[in-house]
C-alpha cells in the first residue's frame, strides 16, 4: 500500500510541476491591428500596432519609463509576410503575439498589384489568429491607418473592432472577416468583397475649440471588389447599401427623400424588418434570378406635414422608397455582371444550393454564364408608422 502511495506522489509531482510552454504577459507584444503594404524592391511591409498595457489605462501623463502613448507601432519588411514578421523581432523586446489582433488592413495598391492570396494563406494558417478577425482594404498607406490614434477607444485596433460591430446601422460598408474572405476565395462560384476604410480629418480638438479636423479618424468607405485574389473595383459607401442584402442581410437603414409638396424640405424614413429573397430558376438553358425585397418603414423626421391617414401621400412616399432601393440593387447587379464581371453578390452560390446537379454543368464557365444571367428585381415598401406627428416641429407652434 505504501508503495502505491509513493508512486502516486511521484506521478503527481511530474504532472503538477508547472505550466509547460507558459507565456508571461509582460514578455509578449500584443498585436491589436496589422497593416500590409508594398515594401521596397518587391518586398512585403508589415506594420504591427502593439498595445502598451502600462500606457493603455487612460492616463494623461506618462509614468516612469513610459511614453504615455497607448500603442507602439513598428514596421519591418521581408520577402514574405512571415519573414517580415520575424524581422520585427530584430528590434522588438517582446515576442509578437497575434491572438488579440482585431484587424488586418491591406493597402489597395498591394491588393491590385500582388493580390491577397499570400495574405489569406498566412493568416488562415496562423494558429494564434482568430478567423473572426476583421479584414479591410484602404486607399491610404496601411501603415498610417495602423499607427494613427483615433476614435473614442484608447487602443485604435479596438476602435476599428467596435466600428464594424455597428456597420449594420449605417450600411456604409460590409462586415468582412478573414473567414468570410477565405470562404469566398476558395468558392467555385463567389468572389471576395472586402470592407474599405480610409483616414479623414474629422476630429475636433478639445483643447482648441473650433479647430475641426484637428485629428484623423478612421471611417467606413464602401468596399473593395475582387476577382480571384486581385482588387478590380471600388464600391462607394452609397453603393454598398445595395450590396449588403446579398451577402449579410439588412437590419436597418435610413433613406432621405424630398417632400412631395416642397422639394426643398426632406423626410427621413427608417427601414426595418427586411425580407430579402433570391429565387433562381432556369429558362432556355440560362440561369434566371428573381429578387424580391420586402421592407417596412417608419417616418422619423419630416420637414413637411405628413399623416398615415393621407393614403395618397403614403403611397407616393412608398413608391419613392421602392424606386430608390430598386435602383440601388440594380446598380450592384450591373456592376457585378457587366463592369467588374465578378460574382461578389453570390448568385452562383444561391444557384448551386437550389440546383446542385445543373450547377455542375454551369460551374466550369460560370464567369461567362453569370454575365448573361437574367436578373429581375421587385421591391415592396410599406410605411407603417410616423411617430404620431403630423406637422413638422416649428417655433411657437
Amino acid at each position: 500500500m505504501i508503495y502505491k502511495t509513493i508512486i502516486y506522489l511521484i506521478l503527481a509531482s511530474v504532472f503538477l510541476s508547472g505550466c509547460v510552454g507558459k507565456r508571461e504577459i509582460d514578455e509578449l507584444a500584443l498585436v491589436m491591428a496589422v497593416g500590409i503594404d508594398n515594401g521596397d524592391d518587391g518586398k512585403m511591409k508589415i506594420t504591427a500596432q502593439v498595445a502598451r498595457p502600462a500606457d493603455a489605462r487612460g492616463q494623461t501623463g506618462a509614468p516612469s519609463g513610459q511614453t504615455g502613448d497607448p500603442i507602439w507601432s513598428a514596421s519591418a519588411e521581408g520577402e514574405t509576410i512571415f519573414e517580415a514578421i520575424r524581422n520585427l523581432g530584430t528590434f522588438s523586446s517582446r515576442r509578437v503575439f497575434w491572438a488579440h489582433n482585431y484587424a488586418i488592413i491591406i493597402s489597395e495598391d498591394l491588393a491590385k498589384k500582388k493580390g491577397i492570396a499570400d495574405i489569406i494563406d498566412f493568416f488562415t494558417r496562423n494558429p494564434e489568429l482568430r478567423m473572426r478577425t476583421w479584414i479591410l482594404v484602404t486607399p491610404d498607406d496601411a501603415s498610417e491607418v495602423v499607427s494613427t490614434i483615433t476614435g473614442l477607444e484608447v487602443v485604435p485596433g479596438e476602435a476599428i473592432d467596435k466600428l464594424f460591430r455597428y456597420t449594420s446601422i449605417t450600411r456604409q460598408s460590409p462586415s468582412t472577416q478573414i473567414l468570410d474572405v477565405q470562404s469566398a476565395f476558395l468558392s467555385e462560384s463567389s468572389q471576395p468583397v472586402i470592407a474599405r476604410v480610409r483616414l479623414t480629418d474629422r476630429g475636433v480638438s478639445n483643447k482648441k475649440p473650433g479647430q475641426a479636423g484637428a485629428y484623423k479618424q478612421v471611417e467606413l468607405a464602401g468596399a473593395g471588389v475582387f476577382k480571384e485574389d486581385k482588387l478590380v473595383g471600388i464600391l462607394k459607401p452609397e453603393e454598398t447599401r445595395g450590396l449588403i442584402p446579398f451577402i449579410e442581410g439588412v437590419e436597418s437603414g435610413v433613406v432621405v427623400l424630398p417632400c412631395s409638396k416642397n422639394s426643398d424640405a426632406k423626410v427621413s424614413v427608417e427601414l426595418r424588418s427586411p425580407i430579402f429573397e433570391v429565387n433562381p430558376s432556369i429558362k432556355d438553358g440560362i440561369p434566371v434570378f428573381d429578387i424580391t425585397f420586402r421592407i417596412y418603414g417608419r417616418l422619423v423626421e419630416a420637414g413637411c406635414p405628413f399623416s398615415l391617414k393621407d393614403r395618397k401621400e403614403v403611397q407616393k412616399l412608398e413608391e419613392e422608397v421602392q424606386t430608390l432601393l430598386h435602383d440601388e440593387i440594380k446598380t450592384i447587379v450591373y456592376k457585378a455582371q457587366k463592369e467588374y464581371k465578378s460574382d461578389f453578390i453570390e448568385l452562383g452560390k444561391v444557384f448551386n444550393n437550389h440546383y446542385p446537379a445543373e450547377w455542375k454543368e454551369f460551374q466550369p464557365n460560370w464567369e461567362s454564364v453569370f454575365q448573361e444571367a437574367s436578373v429581375s428585381v421587385e421591391v415592396k415598401a410599406d410605411i407603417t408608422d410616423s411617430s404620431l406627428l403630423y406637422k413638422p416641429t416649428k417655433p411657437g407652434e
